[in-house]
């Protein structure tokens, strides 16, 4: 077997909760030696965040995943990191602005100390500007981005995502940035320092709205689940009570379901001839779309839209997607032996590489599992290590 595409690249994470982590878990699955550091008294918050069993946080199996752990208290512990930062060849840390700095660890002194680290800073607000050093986390970013005041029903309140969205997205961006450093790094030699706020990755997802305003002071409205940019699209309920998506973002996968369901003078109007317009039309097509739908079962539904290759998808619970073919035949949930709970389920990693796929060798460890390995290969002894342990500072 040849070596994953990341082997030989080590990463030390210095950072709590998602966006930071889930980074360096992205690292990890593709092969990266990821060390993550936790406060010997104060683990990650992300251990006790969501469901648990016998004590152990669930969604820690995941985030913690191909990672070794290690305690450190970095605010007294400033030497034996510095030792950890020269083996390394990224750090990811979401400190506040400042933090690093206070402990005599900014990005100056990183980079004397290893001059090829890629250093990964993830705030809320970046390190610059009015707001840098406030605390914050996605859930802010889902609002400042725009994307709460153009979700949920146009009566109805901004709507938060009941999960990490902003964390969620960042995270990929920061991998996404480590790796181009890297490339740079094999170019020139030098590291250097990625300033990633959570506020800015959302913000790009959320399309061409600034060009849009700034061009005819076109401002989205909430508008539920429709789109100002092409109908029918929305969840419609089918006669045994389930829901499915319909999406038509391409003219002909639009007439394609109108003439399935048997509405073949729509496609015939005028207006149906851009997405825009039949946004515009969204009540008449919801009404043709819906009541067909309404008519029939979940499974009957899908097998006339597969006929018709029309789009379509049902809306999945936790339940359906644990059970649906299409997931299982990517294998996109595996299980995962794990020492603490048994076979433990989780998703895959992120994408398939026909000749050099990732891994999940472990889910994620006990709080401190590899402290004595980590700090010995940087040379500590165990008389050290244990005047440490004692003194808090591991």
């Amino acid at each position: 077997m040849r070596p994953a595409p990341l082997d030989g690249v080590k990463v030390l994470e210095a950072a709590t909760l998602f966006a930071g982590p889930l980074a360096a878990t992205f690292l990890g699955d593709f092969g990266a030696d990821v060390t993550k550091i936790e406060h010997p008294a104060r683990p990650d918050a992300a251990r006790t965040h969501g469901a648990s069993k016998d004590g152990v946080g669930l969604w820690f199996k995941t985030l913690g995943r191909n990672k070794r752990l290690a305690t450190l208290d970095l605010s007294r512990g400033r030497d034996v990191f510095l030792d950890l930062v020269k083996q390394n060849d990224v750090l990811v840390e979401n400190f506040r602005p400042g933090t690093l700095e206070r402990w005599g660890l900014g990005p100056e002194v990183l980079l004397e100390a290893n001059p090829r680290l890629v250093i990964a800073r993830v705030t809320a607000f970046g390190q610059v500007g009015p707001w840098s050093r406030r605390p914050g986390f996605g859930s802010l970013a889902e609002a400042m981005s725009g994307f709460a005041a153009v979700t949920g029903e146009p009566d109805g309140p901004p709507t938060l995502p009941p999960f990490g969205l902003a964390d969620g997205i960042t995270a990929l961006a920061t991998a996404y940035a480590v790796l181009v450093a890297l490339r740079e790094r094999d170019r020139s030699g030098a590291g250097q320092v990625i300033d990633m706020a959570i506020i800015e990755p959302i913000l790009m997802m959320l399309g061409g709205g600034i060009t849009a305003y700034q061009q005819t002071g076109y401002v989205q409205p909430r508008l539920g689940n429709r789109s100002s940019n092409n109908a029918p699209r929305n969840v419609y309920k089918t006669l045994d009570g389930r829901w499915v998506a319909v999406s038509t973002s391409s003219q002909s996968i639009a007439e394609r379901v109108v003439m399935l369901v048997g509405r073949a003078d729509l496609v015939a109007q005028p207006w149906f001839a851009t997405g825009r317009e039949r946004a515009q039309h969204a009540d008449e097509l919801d009404d043709a779309v819906g009541s067909w739908i309404a008519a029939r079962p979940l499974e009957l539904v899908m097998e006339e839209f597969e006929k018709a290759e029309a789009a379509v998808g049902p809306v999945h619970d936790i339940r359906g997607i644990m059970s649906d073919p299409q997931y299982a035949a990517l294998e996109t949930i595996v299980s995962v032996d794990d020492d603490e709970l048994g076979p433990v389920q989780m998703q895959n990693v992120l994408f398939r590489l026909s000749e050099s796929p990732g891994a999940i060798k472990w889910a994620g460890r006990p709080h401190g599992a590899n402290t004595d390995e980590v700090l010995a290969e940087i040379g500590v002894t165990p008389a050290q290590l244990a005047a440490l342990r004692a003194a808090g500072v591991v």
